[in-house]
């Protein structure tokens, strides 16, 4: 007994002169003061401090600095939420490069993939970020013609699927929005998906409806029949009752420029109807894409066909070949200069470049990116009013290289439509690169300045901020993008990546 009285005395002694430590550690907070918040609501901007603990958002409002935090000095500069790139193909370039400075040089802190019907399964993503560190976050719809090809063959998408077929690709896409998927994208223009039949598109979109999904996609045609592809979504609709929203929305057909508010009221009636249809937009008024969506019959040897997009659908003298793996020296240059080039006129030299292509395709089956046009098919009017749609949201529809919106979409809607032209407010553009378009995607927790959402931030100077990106030079990195924080994560500071890689795969709740 007296043993262990000598013990726990002894016990007592040291626990009163050597208390126990907490076992809980306290979260480092950063706190940003001397700002201009815009919170991403479209409230206009007001001065105050925002406390970061971990990965979210602590507190908001006339903050003090607390002993032991990291306190950044705004210097009077604007504190938004991180903006969401509604429509990216910028993943494939995230293992190589990942710390995503083309995204967070403008801004951006959430890209969403799976675009043109164009998918990853959500077990490779899963698989991905189990393996590999981004900066950014990413969130995935699953490709229609990701989905066709799997189930019908790459190489024989290029008609309608069977009811079997259907069926298995109802369990395929089931899977896919089991385990986090957005929903369905479809890319009806391009080929691979051109040949399905309008029943197809509704039967795999009301599967993703049934599980709260949501539609995106890049319609039938952005130029003569612009109308009846956006009936088609319209549709989709009405009968699923889901979320649809229509991808970088344009008028690509010279005759039909100037009509932009006509779509507009068009989808607007759809919407008193009942039908939650949106679009997003990007600021430029040429697109990237192949050289074969600009013929809408797939006629690619006839030369109407040809006169049609040379006279309608583009501006040979200002549409550039950005990539031609057959004869490089063909990029950079304009189809005029090409056909000049070759002695041959514009239509004739578009068909040709086409069949080059084919045949270096066919030479080298697994080339991948053979070739990309730049097309001139819009006008600054048109991207204006759609810019304004109080429905659309802003996307890059980039890629890290080539068209200039992979490094410069958003901070070009800061600096030329905000600043410049005041087409938008400046309240009302970051409205549209984040809370709206976390609203459009379902998006929980992201893009509002709030308390508990998480901390994607970016810090910039609307006075100086602008898009540096040319054709010549796609890679130009923006100015006024000072800070951009993911996840709590200082990612980009002063134009260079911080090598901090905190992006989380985002998986539909």
């Amino acid at each position: 007994m007296k043993n262990q009285a000598r013990i726990y005395l002894l016990l007592l002694f040291v626990l009163l002169k050597y208390p126990l430590q907490s076992q809980t550690k306290q979260i480092p907070t950063t706190l940003i003061e001397h700002v201009w918040i815009v919170d991403g609501t479209g409230s206009p901007a007001r001065k105050g401090s925002v406390r970061i603990s971990g990965n979210q958002i602590l507190s908001i409002g006339n903050l003090k600095p607390i002993a032991g935090e990291t306190v950044i000095d705004g210097k009077g500069q604007y504190l938004s939420p991180g903006f969401i790139d509604s429509h990216s193909h910028h993943f494939g370039s995230l293992k190589k490069e990942p710390t995503g400075v083309a995204m967070t040089n403008q801004g951006i802190t959430t890209i969403i993939i799976g675009q043109d019907g164009d998918s990853h399964p959500m077990d490779s993503l899963t698989r991905f970020f189990q393996q590999n560190n981004i900066a950014v976050n990413v969130a995935s719809y699953t490709g229609h013609s990701s989905v066709r090809e799997k189930i019908m063959g790459e190489n024989d998408v290029f008609r309608k699927s069977s009811l079997e077929e259907l069926e298995q690709m109802k369990k395929y896409l089931a899977n896919d929005l089991q385990k986090g998927s957005l929903g369905l994208s479809t890319g009806l223009e391009y080929e691979s998906a051109f040949y399905s039949s309008k029943e197809e598109v509704l039967a795999l979109a009301q599967l993703a409806a049934k599980y709260n999904g949501r539609y995106m996609s890049h319609i039938r045609s952005e130029d003569i029949q612009l109308n009846e592809a956006i009936d088609e979504i319209i549709d989709i609709g009405k009968t699923t009752g889901m979320p649809v929203k229509l991808s970088h929305i344009k008028i690509a057909n010279k005759d039909d420029w100037g009509k932009a508010g006509l779509i507009i009221k068009k989808l607007e009636l759809a919407r008193k109807q009942g039908v939650d249809i949106t679009a997003d937009v990007y600021p430029y008024t040429f697109w990237n894409s192949t050289l074969r969506v600009l013929f809408p019959d797939k006629g690619f040897t006839n030369l109407k066909s040809a006169e049609l997009a040379v006279n309608k659908l583009f501006d040979a003298t200002q549409s550039v070949l950005v990539r031609f793996a057959p004869q490089p020296a063909y990029a950079g240059k304009t189809i005029a200069v090409i056909a000049k080039e070759r002695n041959e006129s514009e239509a004739v030299t578009l068909m040709n470049l086409i069949q080059i292509a084919a045949d270096y395709k066919k030479a080298n089956p697994n080339a991948s990116g053979i070739e990309a046009l730049a097309g001139k098919s819009m006008n600054d009017e048109d991207v204006a009013e759609f810019l304004k749609w109080n429905q659309a949201n802003i996307c890059s529809d980039g890629a890290a290289g080539g068209h200039p919106r992979g490094y410069g979409a958003f901070t070009r809607v800061l600096g030329k439509y905000v600043r410049a032209e005041k087409t938008l407010s400046l309240s009302e553009a970051i409205h549209k690169m984040t809370g709206l378009t976390a609203q459009h995607l379902g998006l929980k927790q992201r893009g509002k300045i709030a308390k508990g959402y998480f901390a994607d931030l970016v810090l910039f100077d609307p006075s100086t901020v602008n898009d540096n990106a040319t054709i010549k030079n796609g890679k130009a990195l923006s100015s006024g993008i000072n800070r951009v924080w993911v996840n709590g994560k200082m990612v980009y500071h002063q134009q260079q990546a911080t090598g901090e890689l905190p992006g989380i795969l985002i998986k539909r709740n």
